[in-house]
């Protein structure tokens, strides 16, 4: 029976930590049995007493879990950056995103905009538009999703404009993303691992932490539309 590393992973991560895990398993012989949740959520469970071997989150959730002592500071790896992005189904017409002007304008256009109630994308949105100084026009008539991938709802077609980090967006099939918030406007989510301080298998969760880290992942994280 091959052995098995439990990881849990924020939803940015989910496109290119399922492709990863199968080509380490086929290289490695460890199963990774993965489970992805917005970071507030991963966070929730672990102190409610949930175990793993291996978190993927926010920078900042994980130095969080660091001074509670359930994380190895020792173990801990910055892997990917990522941008918060815009999405419209497929075929629809990109509108201009590529300032402060033009993304005001097709926010308030918009019949509706997703977002997440939380995760980092969803919590920059919510103070994005409050800074823009358009939130309750937005929020009126926003689609706001308690977790989960945005995108879906330009499917369903309760939305026509879908927010989310562009990792996640593109794990929803018939949509496009027009690209990203301006950058001016936003500072990249940086997600990081490391390995609980509760684990049994230590040597094991160190040795997937470095394959993480390493530069052989790199081309599947940016297909996946994160940064290394």
């Amino acid at each position: 029976m091959p052995d098995i590393i439990r990881l849990l992973s924020t939803l940015a991560l989910k496109g290119a930590v399922a492709r990863l895990a199968g080509q380490y398993e086929a290289s490695s012989g460890v199963r990774i049995d993965a489970d992805f949740a917005p970071t507030l959520a991963l966070l929730e469970r672990i102190r409610r007493g949930e175990g793993a071997d291996i978190l993927i989150l926010t920078q900042e959730g994980l130095t969080e879990l660091v001074r509670e002592r359930r994380v190895a500071a020792e173990s801990c790896v910055d892997l990917a950056r990522s941008f918060v992005g815009i999405a419209v189904k497929a075929g629809a017409i990109h509108p201009d995103i590529g300032n402060e002007a033009a993304l005001r304008a097709i926010l308030l256009g918009a019949s509706s905009v997703a977002y997440s109630r939380i995760g980092a994308s969803g919590i920059f949105f919510a103070q994005l538009i409050e800074r823009l100084g358009i939130a309750a026009e937005v929020n009126a008539r926003a689609t706001i999703i308690p977790s989960g991938f945005t995108a879906e709802r330009l499917i369903t077609d309760e939305a026509d404009l879908a927010v989310q980090q562009i990792s996640e967006l593109k794990q929803v099939a018939g949509i496009e993303v027009i690209g990203p918030i301006p950058r001016e406007l936003q500072t990249p989510a940086v997600f990081s691992a490391g390995r609980m301080t509760g684990s049994e298998r230590t040597e094991q969760a160190d040795r997937l932490l470095r394959y993480l880290a390493s530069a052989e992942v790199a081309p599947v994280l940016r297909e996946e539309g994160l940064e290394p």
